[in-house]
C-alpha cells in the first residue's frame, strides 16, 4: 500500500505536478494541471515528441481538460469521468480550475 501523501518520486514540469508511487508491481501517477497548462507547450520539450504518445487510463477528480487526438477527434472531460486516452494527442485546461487526475495508463516515463 502506498499514499500520493509520500510519492516516490515527484516530477515538477511547467504548469504542474506530477506524483508517481509504485505499487504491486504497477506504477500510478497523481496529476495536478494548473491553468494555463497545455501538453504542447509546457511538456513537448521534455517529452521530444510532436504529440503525447503515452496511454492515459484514469480518473479525473477535478477541473474541466480539453484533449484532441492527432486523427482530429476531440473530448472534453471533467470531474467524476473515467478516461481512456490513446497516445498520439494534444491535451489542455480549459478554464481557471487546477485538473487532478489519478493515471494508472503507461506513465513510467510520463514528463522525465
Amino acid at each position: 500500500m502506498k499514499n500520493f501523501s509520500a510519492p516516490d518520486e515527484t516530477r515538477t514540469p511547467s504548469n504542474a505536478t506530477i506524483e508517481v508511487v509504485k505499487v504491486g508491481g504497477k506504477t500510478v501517477m497523481k496529476a495536478t494541471f494548473q491553468p494555463g497548462w497545455k501538453w504542447s507547450k509546457d511538456i513537448k520539450p521534455t517529452a521530444g515528441t510532436d504529440a503525447c504518445e503515452v496511454h492515459h487510463f484514469g480518473y479525473q477528480a477535478s477541473g474541466i481538460m480539453h484533449v484532441v487526438a492527432n486523427d482530429g477527434t476531440e473530448i472534453e472531460s471533467g470531474p467524476g469521468d473515467i478516461i481512456d486516452i490513446p497516445p498520439g494527442h494534444d491535451a489542455w485546461i480549459v478554464g481557471n480550475q487546477p485538473v487532478v487526475l489519478i493515471d494508472f495508463g503507461d506513465i513510467e516515463s510520463y514528463a522525465k
